[in-house]
């Protein structure tokens, strides 16, 4: 569902395509919460009980309702002008939808192996077009903590040039540019209870937490 909502997004009519193509994958049926595939207080230290649980149930919860409020409202609308004024409100919810459905899966407790990096496609590749594992994770970091307001930090593959980029993206706007390999919220409701405004502190904690294995699997998926 990700890949082909992402897709539609890159469309000229933007959020006119995103909900034709969300509401085909689905079958027409409303989007839904995606359960944790960990309990909420499992990736503590480094994000808190507390986070995770407003972050899944009160966050993530919004752009689901907002999401499908939205294109129901689509849906019915008597006029292209209808349509039109509900565009940003489907970017903005469907694109928290896609975020953090990804997001929930980019992490993993550390006692399952979170945080580990592994002999394999991705390290060599990550080695190959950032020169070494932290040179990456500074990379990612410098520039997600630079973003500006509210937004996400990406390491994408970019089918063009087949390498690995650190890219970023506004609010909860989608990445469309590069394939999603690994994304990091970085709004305020993803750390503010814990690291206060230190972005940094976020940042490098959560690495700690990182699922590679799920990350590889993206890659390896994309890059053959």
């Amino acid at each position: 569902m990700l890949s082909v909502a992402a897709r539609a997004l890159s469309k000229p009519n933007v959020a006119r395509a995103f909900a034709a193509s969300a509401r085909h994958v689905r079958g027409f049926q409303s989007a839904t919460l995606p359960p944790l595939p960990y309990a909420y207080n499992a990736l503590e230290p480094y994000i808190s009980e507390e986070i995770m649980t407003l972050h899944h149930q009160k966050h993530h919860q919004t752009y689901v309702n907002g999401l499908n409020a939205a294109e129901e409202a689509y849906s019915s609308a008597s006029s292209v002008k209808e349509q039109i004024a509900l565009q940003a409100a489907i970017k903005f919810n469907g694109g928290g939808h896609i975020n953090h459905s990804l997001f929930w899966k980019n992490l993993a407790p550390a006692s399952q192996d979170g945080g580990k990096l592994v002999d394999g496609p991705l390290k060599k590749a990550i080695e190959k077009d950032f020169g070494s594992v932290e040179a990456f994770k500074k990379e990612f970091n410098t520039k997600t903590a630079a973003i500006q307001g509210s937004g996400w930090g990406w390491l994408g593959y970019n089918s063009g040039t087949g390498k690995l980029e650190v890219v970023t993206t506004s609010n909860q706007d989608p990445l469309i540019s590069h394939v999603p390999i690994i994304g990091v919220d970085i709004w305020e409701h993803a750390f503010y209870l814990q690291y206060k405004n230190v972005k940094p502190d976020y940042l490098n904690a959560i690495w700690n937490v990182i699922n590679f294995k799920e990350a590889e699997s993206r890659f390896t998926a994309t890059a053959k």
